[in-house]
């Protein structure tokens, strides 16, 4: 009888580290998505909401010190592990959000302990509210336009997000007229 392995997102900047986890992870039988920075997480959690989130905390855009309590308050059911080079042991470091931790480098037996370790979420679902889009007159070096996203659980908007994220969220999200309106 096969056991059922769980869903995971992985949440990484590195490429290489972000293809390296997601084929460890596949081989060892969970069904793996990943994403590149928070506002790319977001737009795939709200695809699927995967039943265990692996963020690194550093990462430009939205960080994962900013991801972990937006999915935490949205998505309450996931359980996150957060990882990072820049914190050492086993701990999750203090102020983190993240039912576990992984410091990057320990190895794929650390990390296969951190997930079986995770406790089963007993936490209620919330309904999420929608990303903000602020109208901006903006444009990149190269001349093309950009929107503003503000996300009303971190308290933050996003202005350099990649074309590809503000794509993904516009057919997420799209604007429903009033002062919320898309570029």
């Amino acid at each position: 009888m096969s056991v059922l392995k769980a869903s995971i997102l992985i949440v990484e900047d590195e490429e290489s580290v972000r293809t390296s986890l997601a084929e460890v992870l596949g081989e060892l039988g969970h069904r793996v998505r990943c994403a590149s920075d928070g506002l790319a997480a977001l737009a795939e959690i709200n695809q699927e909401i995967p039943e265990i989130l692996l963020s690194d905390l550093n990462m430009p855009g939205m960080s994962g010190f900013e991801l972990l309590p937006v999915v935490r308050r949205r998505f309450p059911a996931v359980r996150v592990i957060a990882m990072s080079g820049a914190f050492s042991g086993n701990q999750v470091p203090c102020g983190v959000t993240a039912d576990a931790y992984y410091a990057k480098g320990n190895g794929v037996a650390v990390l296969m302990k951190a997930i079986e370790s995770l406790p089963f979420a007993n936490r209620q679902s919330c309904e999420a509210p929608k990303p903000i889009w602020i109208q901006g007159n903006r444009h990149d070096t190269n001349g093309a336009g950009s929107v503003m996203i503000a996300c009303p659980d971190s308290i933050k908007g996003f202005g350099n997000a990649s074309p590809g994220v503000c794509d993904a969220v516009k057919r997420l999200y799209p604007p429903q007229g009033g002062p919320s309106l898309a570029l």
